[in-house]
């Protein structure tokens, strides 16, 4: 039996901006119940990836967790691998204001298109 055990702290994996941060915080602060965010990766095929977060009230057992400023982030150990690089930022551009993943395709290479639209088998 191994005693190795799983690593859930995050350091420099991923980035949240200053902005982002004072946004989520005053959110999560203002929300009962809430204790952190959690960022998702759904999808794939030809539209690619899609990248998310959600306010959560607890951790699960394979969350790895970010404490950014007393912001709690939580992203599960197998998102991770597709969110190596990125950078969480807050962008308020007059009426439109919106959080914004940057530099997603930063480990994986990829370019969130995909060459085999259309050629589905039976």
């Amino acid at each position: 039996m191994s005693d190795v055990q799983f690593n859930n702290q995050l350091t420099d994996e991923i980035n949240v901006s200053p902005e982002a941060v004072n946004q989520l915080l005053a959110i999560t602060e203002s929300e009962e119940g809430v204790n952190g965010v959690r960022i998702f990766v759904s999808g794939g095929g030809c539209s690619g990836m899609t990248y998310g977060m959600t306010f959560v009230d607890r951790p699960t057992e394979y969350d790895c967790e970010l404490d950014k400023d007393g912001l709690k982030v939580y992203v599960d150990a197998v998102a991770i691998g597709y969110l190596k690089g990125v950078e969480i930022d807050y962008q308020n551009q007059g009426a439109n204001a919106s959080f914004v993943f940057k530099n997603v395709f930063a480990q994986t290479g990829g370019s969130g298109g995909c060459g085999g639209c259309g050629s589905s088998g039976a």
